[in-house]
């Protein structure tokens, strides 16, 4: 497989710190995008049967993952593993490293906040473990829309494949024939434009 190539069977999605007293501070509209972004790649990870990892930074000072995301993976089958951290990757808790090698994942898709921090360290990070890394620039937000431009520059200059949420939930799908292609297809038409 390929370093832009998502394949189900060797992806997993990593969900990076969304929580309850961070998502305020985000710019705002880039925010809602976010969460809008990350569950609908919630689903498609569900229905392709991709591992799901969360973190959460430093949750007794920014709280747990917010409400409407953390509602949706506790309904997901297998229940996604939630890692607090004080590191600012998300692969400083060794469980997220060795549980992304465990399920044999070769790409990871980073979503999360804050782009220009948590998500552009753990996109490095697993650049650096020789994962390969999607950054799709409508699932991730900063609280200033330069820092999360900056930071989508720089990651894509050093070989992270920074993409859409839609280009990764079709390339996921690989084909029209999928049995998941139209339930996805229709959510991908409600992502805001």
């Amino acid at each position: 497989m390929d370093a832009i190539t998502l394949v189900p069977s060797q992806t997993a999605l990593l969900v990076v710190d969304v929580q309850e007293k961070l998502l305020p501070a985000l710019h705002a509209p880039d925010a809602a995008r976010m969460l809008r972004a990350i569950e609908l790649l919630l689903e498609t990870a569900q229905r392709m049967a991709m591992p799901v990892f969360v973190t959460e930074q430093y949750p007794s000072g920014l709280g747990p993952t917010v409400p409407s995301l953390a509602q949706r993976l506790g309904s997901m089958s297998p229940r996604p593993p939630v890692y607090s951290k004080t590191v600012f990757s998300a692969l400083a808790p060794t469980e997220v490293a060795h549980g992304l090698m465990d399920v044999g994942a070769r790409s990871v898709i980073v979503v999360g906040a804050e782009a220009h921090i948590c998500v552009f360290m753990t996109a490095r990070d697993l650049l650096g473990r020789g994962f390969h890394a999607h950054v799709p620039f409508d699932a991730v937000a900063s609280r200033d829309p330069a820092c999360k431009a900056t930071a989508l520059a720089a990651l894509a200059s050093h070989g992270v494949t920074v993409t859409t949420t839609e280009t990764a939930v079709f390339d996921l799908l690989g084909d029209a024939r999928n049995l998941h292609f139209r339930p996805l297809s229709k959510l991908v038409r409600d992502l805001p434009g």
